[in-house]
């Protein structure tokens, strides 16, 4: 029997926490998706794992066995997979970084010279994620690095070394009645429908809408999207607005859209992570020193401000 490590992980998130709404909250999924997961797997295996009470979710004598084994299992499976693609990659001397879009921006080619100059023969090869994976692809081991905007929906489980910070600004479309603003206080958009990231990405969607910041006035979702195309035209169509990056204006800069300062909203970190696994390996420790010395030590944006500032420091 064939079973996804995903189902297993989502039943031992429930486990663990005795309760779908904190369980779901834990994975960045929603409570129906998660409920639908559970009983998937309990289907599969032919047997009840819960019993549900309004009290929770207890498990039964059959998922207290599963429960006892499967973090075993999947911690072994992670190393498997994370050990096969990393042999794969030094055969072909090929490090695999991964990114979401309007990270490290115009950083990444010196980032990637320095690589080249320190590893001889080697290449990094960049992979973008969609912002339904704000990981960039390092918490399913499709890369061994990556160049990452913080925080995101995993980040206590890797290691994170942060690199600059830069303020956010807005995206509206050129007819927008606060396009003509110089500058604009925060507090005069929480009105607005707001284009946002997909459910599933948790506090990383939550950040990018500022949802901590409005002192507790609703968020307006006028349209979700995963790529930047597709962000841009949602804003230029007048969906909705969209906080972003300062250097979102010079990456993403197109007709239509107008970018402008805003008051009121924390700045964006960006960070490079990687898997406690690879602590030890010497490719991936050469990159993010890389990154350190090209953005975090001399040259990022803003460098100087918040972490970057205090040398990058590892957490």
């Amino acid at each position: 029997m064939d079973v996804d490590t995903r189902l297993l992980r989502y039943f031992v998130a429930v486990a663990e926490e005795g309760s779908l709404t904190r369980a779901a909250q834990r994975l960045f999924v929603s409570q129906p998706a998660l409920t639908k997961q559970v009983r998937q797997l309990e289907t599969q295996l032919g047997v009840r794992l819960f019993t549900r009470s309004r009290t929770g979710m207890a498990v039964t004598e059959a998922g207290r066995a599963l429960a006892d084994r499967v973090p075993a299992l999947l911690a072994d499976w992670d190393r498997t997979l994370r050990a096969t693609k990393a042999a794969a990659s030094r055969a072909q001397r090929v490090l695999r970084v991964g990114f979401v879009a309007s990270a490290a921006n115009e950083a990444t080619p010196r980032i990637v010279a320095e690589f080249a100059r320190r590893r001889p023969g080697w290449r990094a090869e960049m992979r973008q994620a969609t912002w339904s994976d704000p990981s960039a692809g390092l918490a399913d081991a499709e890369v061994e690095v990556a160049l990452v905007r913080l925080p995101f929906p995993g980040q206590d489980a890797v290691r994170v070394a942060a690199l600059f910070s830069e303020p956010r600004c807005v995206a509206l479309a050129d007819a927008h009645p606060l396009a003509a603003h110089e500058v604009i206080p925060f507090h005069e958009l929480w009105d607005e429908p707001f284009v946002a990231a997909p459910p599933e990405t948790g506090r990383w969607r939550d950040y990018w809408l500022a949802a901590d910041e409005r002192e507790g006035h609703p968020v307006r979702i006028g349209a979700v999207t995963d790529q930047p195309d597709d962000w841009l035209t949602a804003i230029a169509n007048g969906y909705g607005i969209a906080l972003a990056p300062e250097s979102a204006s010079r990456f993403y800069a197109r007709p239509g859209i107008t970018y402008r300062p805003v008051t009121g909203v924390s700045p964006s970190q960006v960070g490079v992570a990687w898997a406690p696994a690879d602590d030890a390996n010497p490719v991936v420790s050469d990159f993010v020193q890389c990154c350190l010395d090209g953005l975090g030590a001399s040259g990022g944006p803003d460098a100087g401000n918040g972490p970057a500032g205090e040398g990058g420091r590892v957490r």
